[in-house]
């Protein structure tokens, strides 16, 4: 995929938004999945993980403005999952990133088993988490402290999934939980839906910072974001940026 980047030359009320990033062309890849990351990974890999309500070309797009606004230097990835990016389609979607957990496992056992000693970084977003986090329980239960030389930084942006599901998983992924960075807004109005869609129970992108703090995370409190619905500050908010930005300069270079 190729994808022309935004024009700096002029003012635009897009760029205030989402960016103007645009995807020129998609080509069709070949070859076996390891193959396919060998070619890509000589340097660091930045992985994105969409969340709920996203179609493929708007995690593509997500994925580019990401990489560019925190000013990565290797090679960025998105791992798509069948997204129905219907409003109303919540209970869908979040079947359809369950059944995807297999798939991500897979892509990120191809890059254990890839020979590059350059790191691999993961955002995910939203529901997004759920894909995420179930496969780095894998990841890290098959390869133990290989792992966490692979893999750099995790950052998890307006988690969409139970905290109490959330607290276990971390509990057993060891040394890996150290490296978990938490985007949270308490007045996430998504996550207040989907709080009432799940029966009450917290979402981790909505839970108080203190509470996330005790199980060993670092968190950035995104609450004072400007936004109607405030679930994307990991692509609005700077000063989460530069978080982001941190965590995957610390996860690259300490090898």
């Amino acid at each position: 995929m190729q994808l022309t980047p935004p024009n700096t030359e002029g003012f635009s009320f897009a760029a205030i938004g989402g960016g103007e990033w645009s995807i020129e062309r998609v080509e069709p890849a070949r070859g076996q999945l390891g193959e396919l990351i060998a070619e890509v990974q000589e340097r660091s890999l930045l992985v994105y993980v969409h969340g709920f309500r996203n179609t493929f070309e708007g995690a593509a797009l997500d994925a580019a403005q990401l990489s560019d606004a925190v000013g990565f230097h290797g090679d960025t990835m998105i791992f798509s999952w069948p997204s129905k990016a219907g409003l109303f389609d919540y209970v869908s979607d979040r079947e359809s990133a369950m059944w995807s957990r297999d798939a991500f496992e897979r892509v990120l056992d191809a890059m254990m088993l890839s020979r590059s000693r350059a790191r691999v970084h993961l955002v995910a977003h939203s529901m997004g988490t759920m894909i995420t986090l179930e496969g780095l329980r894998q990841i890290y239960a098959r390869y133990g402290d290989a792992a966490v030389d692979k893999i750099g930084a995790v950052v998890f942006a307006s988690p969409d999934i139970d905290i109490d599901v959330f607290t276990s998983s971390i509990e057993r992924l060891g040394l890996l939980a150290r490296k978990v960075t938490i985007v949270t807004a308490t007045n996430d109005r998504a996550l207040a839906i989907s709080r009432r869609i799940a029966g009450g129970i917290t979402r981790v992108g909505a839970a108080e910072k203190a509470q996330l703090e005790r199980l060993g995370l670092n968190v950035i409190d995104a609450s004072d974001s400007w936004g109607i619905i405030n679930h994307d500050a990991f692509l609005t908010n700077g000063e989460v940026r530069k978080v982001i930005r941190r965590a995957i300069d610390n996860g690259t270079t300490n090898l």
